[in-house]
């Protein structure tokens, strides 16, 4: 493993085929719809993987707090929806979506957040395992020899990696936004009832960490992508995008780059709640 945070499809192959102590965890999901990710795992999946619903296990009910559209779950929450699919605090955690790795990341920076030590996410996702020839298992998930899966033992502990709120994400020297160029500027607006973006915000779309595979750019690229705004070593640098989720994409890219930066979970969604915010578009 060279890269912190990711692990490439040979090495997971390996992994799989000697049977290693890893929990694989599939967080296939579709932003606005789209197949079903239960459905997509039960149609096939990294054998041993246990299936992770984002909606009900990576983010707490939306409601009527002004928390914004995938609020951090409960700790307590989140550490028995850990425990159900067998994480574990001594065993790591690989993590694989197929949707760029947008999922992936923010399973991959909520269990970071929450103290685990050892979490990657599978470069290329469900796609790169396909192409490889992966063996794939389908139906049910992660039973053991006793025909249930063996519970996770992983302890949460908030706070391991930086997160900002609405109060403190402006004091960042950079502030990132992930989302695309277009909303950034405030053209259009598909989710959101208010476009345009925090003010004073420099713009990196998730699209930029990636190659033409979708595999995340080499460390250097990355770090010459986020120095063109600012997002280097030592600086202080916080990211969102529209709901929390796909800035976490963001996050494990600077983090890949060397640059520790801290996650906005309400983001867009929760900063426009409240009209008394300031809006920019440009």
């Amino acid at each position: 493993m060279t890269r912190s945070g990711l692990i490439g499809v040979d090495e997971l192959l390996q992994v799989v085929g000697e049977q290693a102590e890893v929990t694989v965890l599939d967080v296939r999901y579709r932003m606005g719809g789209g197949p079903s990710g239960v459905t997509a795992f039960a149609a096939g999946h990294v054998p041993g993987a246990a299936y992770v619903d984002l909606d009900r296990a990576l983010a707490a009910p939306a409601g009527d707090g002004g928390r914004g559209r995938h609020p951090l779950p409960e700790v307590a929450d989140f550490q028995a929806a850990m425990r159900e699919v067998g994480v574990r605090d001594d065993r790591p955690v690989v993590v694989y979506d197929d949707w760029a790795g947008h999922a992936a990341a923010r399973c991959w920076w909520l269990l970071r957040y929450h103290g685990h030590q050892d979490v990657r996410v599978l470069d290329g996702g469900w796609s790169a395992w396909q192409e490889a020839g992966g063996p794939i298992e389908t139906g049910r998930d992660g039973q053991d020899e006793r025909g249930g899966r063996s519970s996770g033992t992983f302890t949460a502990r908030p706070g391991a990696l930086p997160a900002v709120d609405a109060g403190t994400v402006r004091q960042a020297a950079v502030l990132v936004d992930a989302r695309a160029a277009e909303r950034y500027r405030g053209e259009v607006e598909p989710i959101d009832p208010v476009a345009g973006h925090v003010p004073g915000a420099v713009n990196v779309p998730t699209s930029r960490n990636l190659d033409e595979r979708g595999r995340f750019r080499d460390p250097a690229e990355l770090a010459a992508v986020y120095a063109e705004v600012g997002a280097v070593p030592g600086v202080d640098v916080a990211v969102y995008c529209g709901s929390g989720v796909t800035a976490a994409h963001d996050v494990l890219a600077l983090e890949l780059a060397g640059v520790r930066a801290a996650l906005y979970p309400g983001s867009w969604s929760e900063w426009v709640a409240d009209p008394g915010r300031p809006v920019e578009r440009s």
